[in-house]
């Protein structure tokens, strides 16, 4: 009998083992690939804050929620099943797919970036316009709706880029995988854009603060600041966002014309990036980063500046005529 237990001790101790290193192999390549959709999660967190300006402060925080909820939603019950399908059904797609997400990031960068050196009314004002129809609870609603369809974009891209940057394994592997980065890039993105848009109301509070002093004039200077420093705050967060979607989707483009071929354009950052950290030893592996980021950028900003001609003449008028003969009646 003893013999027996000791021996099924043996059997369970190794199922721990073979688990527990079963979870450290996904944690790890969840945090190796997630670190590829770093580009395009700065974006996310830059993004989001402004679907909430305009409302009340008690309303910030559920709205927040309902748009992380939505994120959520999109990543594990619509992308998650898809990536794996695609995976395993048509693997040949998943390149072309992202190089397509790819795109449209240069074209929504380009466009942010056009639309700041030439200010025009657009799109954007009628759709600021439609914005303030409606009641605050319907106006909520619209802006909650166009947050999650726009994470919607991101989402796909965080788990195509994540998918694309795991090595081959088990269905039940990849799944994990890409799971724990939904669940984690989500809460992560979200939890900072809680404290962000936050930020300000802590700060007034300080502001406030009726401590004596020192203490006290420490306390209300350091809200005053905060309060002073969140719209430069805001407005950095926005340029970076702009800036990531540029290199994220030039870099995409990039590395897809790679595995089609055509290598040249990574060969010309590979080339410029070892060029310039020989340059800087100090700070080798950032300066061959920088430069990548750089020639993306300058990939991705040609492709959307082309693209934005191109989506207002033939894509545009092309989708409104295809969704005014759905809804013409018979």
């Amino acid at each position: 009998m003893s013999v027996g237990l000791i021996a099924l001790l043996d059997d369970v101790a190794f199922m721990v083992r073979t688990a527990a290193a079963s979870l450290d192999d996904v944690a790890g390549q969840a945090a190796k690939a997630g670190t590829k959709a770093a580009g395009v999660v700065i974006d996310d967190a830059a993004v989001t804050p402004r679907y909430v300006v305009g409302f009340a402060a008690e309303r910030e925080l559920p709205i927040v929620g309902k748009i992380a909820l939505g994120s959520m939603r999109n990543k594990l019950l619509i992308l998650l099943p898809g990536a794996l399908a695609l995976s395993a059904f048509a693997p040949w797609s998943i390149t072309p797919l992202l190089m397509l997400g790819g795109a449209y990031l240069c074209y929504e960068g380009a466009e942010k970036v056009v639309e700041a050196v030439f200010p025009h009314h657009g799109p954007a004002g009628e759709e600021e316009d439609q914005d303030g129809a409606g009641g605050d609870q319907a106006r909520e609603d619209r802006r909650v709706a166009s947050a999650i369809k726009t994470d919607f974009i991101l989402s796909a891209e965080i788990m195509a880029i994540t998918l694309a940057a795991l090595p081959e394994g088990s269905f039940w592997m990849r799944a994990a995988v890409l799971a724990l980065v939904a669940i984690g890039i989500t809460v992560g993105v979200y939890g900072v854009v809680a404290l962000i848009v936050k930020a300000d109301d802590a700060g007034l509070a300080l502001a406030r603060s009726t401590a004596r002093p020192p203490l006290g004039s420490l306390i209300r200077g350091l809200g005053r600041g905060v309060v002073r420093g969140m719209p430069v705050l805001l407005q950095i967060l926005s340029v970076i966002g702009t800036a990531a979607m540029i290199w994220v989707g030039g870099g995409i483009l990039m590395h897809g014309l790679e595995g089609y071929g055509v290598a040249a354009p990574a060969h010309v950052a590979h080339e410029a990036a070892h060029g310039a950290a020989s340059f800087v030893p100090v700070a080798k592996g950032f300066v061959e980063w920088l430069v990548t980021a750089a020639v993306s950028g300058v990939i991705g900003m040609v492709v959307g500046l082309l693209l934005i001609p191109l989506t207002s003449v033939v894509l545009a008028p092309t989708w409104n005529a295809l969704k005014g003969l759905r809804h013409r009646p018979a």
